[in-house]
């Protein structure tokens, strides 16, 4: 059968997307439409949005009645929409309503328009507080420790719990051009004119740089059904705080200029000016293994450092 004039229908793969506005919604955007994708935006209020993509909205996600029409013909669902950990001081049943609630019925929706796939973006905050004795992998018992934590994991028990075929992404601390948070003020420190104390930091962390993430939502899309699964999607070298300040001084054209100080010491010294960090993030790792993503030929294309350092020329002063 041709469309109009003749012309062939497009069978690239169409896949919903929520989150588009946010911090790794927009990425996922440009970069899944950059590798074939029709990609449709579904929105909660009227934005504007770039004119390779088709948008739709929604309204309220968390009362997703009638569906049908923004779903049809939809092959995929990337949820990446919710309630972030960076909103401290939120009733946990705001997280329960945002993150777990309106995921499942969402995919409920996805499941009854008879979407193949429904793609949560999770965290490793809901398989471990923000430290981590060992290296952390899906076949552990999961351990969240926040309100964040739970709600992303109760999500995940939700999906499986629908009938739809779902995988979960655990994604590792993100970063990108536009990240907030911890990475911000460490890129805040690596532009300060003079050295820090950070060299005797040994604690080893996991990051994932959003080239890295387009290319494990692509792996995960393309991989054979049913997934059904929780996948870690970390760069696959983990970093001690002291490598990241390095890289991203050298994206400004620096030298490390870092020095040591004992890690007691300095610990102390930060709790007594009220450090713009969580200590747990300087002094303690959080290291996790993307081992199942790597089985489905995931091979993120940008190494940490490198990626680090292009933060560092990206993002204004």
């Amino acid at each position: 059968m041709t469309g109009a004039r003749g012309q062939q229908p497009d069978r690239r793969p169409l896949v919903a997307l929520t989150g588009a506005t946010g911090f790794i919604g927009r990425h996922l955007l440009q970069g899944l439409t950059a590798r074939g994708y029709r990609v449709r935006v579904l929105l909660r209020r009227p934005t504007m949005m770039p004119e390779s993509c088709a948008s739709v909205l929604i309204g309220d996600i968390t009362k997703p009645y009638n569906m049908s029409e923004a779903l049809a013909d939809v092959d995929a669902v990337i949820h990446s929409a919710g309630i972030p950990r960076a909103m401290t001081g939120l009733p946990e049943d705001d997280y329960r309503l945002f993150n777990t609630e309106a995921t499942v019925q969402f995919a409920k929706a996805a499941k009854r328009a008879r979407v193949k796939r429904f793609l949560f973006l999770s965290s490793i905050r809901a398989q471990s507080g923000p430290a981590a004795s060992g290296v952390l992998t899906e076949d552990q018992e999961p351990r969240p420790t926040d309100a964040y934590g739970r709600s992303k994991l109760e999500a995940e028990r939700g999906l499986a719990e629908t009938g739809l075929d779902w995988a979960a992404l655990r994604l590792a601390l993100v970063y990108g051009p536009g990240v907030g948070g911890n990475v911000a003020k460490l890129l805040k420190l690596a532009r300060a004119p003079y050295p820090l104390p950070l060299a005797g930091l040994k604690a080893r962390h996991s990051l994932l740089g959003l080239d890295n993430l387009v290319e494990a939502v692509d792996r995960v899309l393309a991989a054979p059904a049913p997934l059904n699964r929780p996948f870690i999607v970390a760069d696959p070298a983990p970093v001690t705080i002291a490598e990241i300040v390095r890289a991203l001084r050298q994206g400004l054209g620096r030298r490390a200029g870092l020095f040591y100080v004992p890690p007691p010491m300095l610990k102390a010294a930060l709790r007594a000016v009220g450090a713009p960090v969580e200590t747990a993030a300087l002094f303690d790792s959080l290291i996790a293994d993307p081992a199942a993503l790597r089985a489905l030929d995931w091979a993120p294309p940008v190494a940490t450092q490198q990626g680090l350092a292009a933060l560092a020329r990206q993002m204004p002063d």
